[in-house]
């Protein structure tokens, strides 16, 4: 059996992305083509469009560029925006999947802008990054 979870992100209260959003946009980025991403995704180009636009309607801001023609033809690529969403997304997938290995350790040293922790296991190597849980605040840590 596994655990299974889904979020969201939203803004003032209304969605804005979930995994099918995420999904849209790492392609978009990939592909540089709304039309490509589409292929690869098995989604209606027209899908894909009218899901960026409502984000986008949320947002208020575009999260997408978008050239037409050309000879090689058109290319869409993402605004700051729409890059700041994808990091959005992975970062807290990545909290999700780190809560759910259920590292427990103790806190042995803390001081000089470091922190010691000793855990029970042994499946971490220099420079995985992970996440510590204090207070409801989630800082971002990396293993060295």
């Amino acid at each position: 059996m596994e655990i299974g979870l889904r979020f969201w992100i939203e803004f003032d209260g209304k969605p804005v992305m979930g995994r099918g959003g995420y999904d849209i946009l790492k392609n978009i980025e990939k592909f540089q083509s709304i039309s490509k991403a589409s292929k690869a995704l098995g989604m209606s180009y027209r899908f894909m469009w009218d899901y960026i636009k409502r984000m986008e309607n949320v947002l208020g801001e575009k999260v997408v560029e978008s050239e037409r023609g050309g000879v090689e033809g058109g290319r869409t690529t993402l605004t700051p925006l729409g890059r700041e969403l994808i990091d959005i997304y992975e970062n807290f997938e990545n909290t999700l999947k780190s809560a759910l290995n259920g590292v427990r350790g103790v806190v042995k040293e803390v001081g000089d802008g470091k922190v010691v922790v000793t855990v029970d296991n042994n499946e971490f190597n220099v420079g995985d990054e992970v996440v510590i849980f204090k207070n409801g605040k989630i800082p971002k840590v990396n293993v060295k």
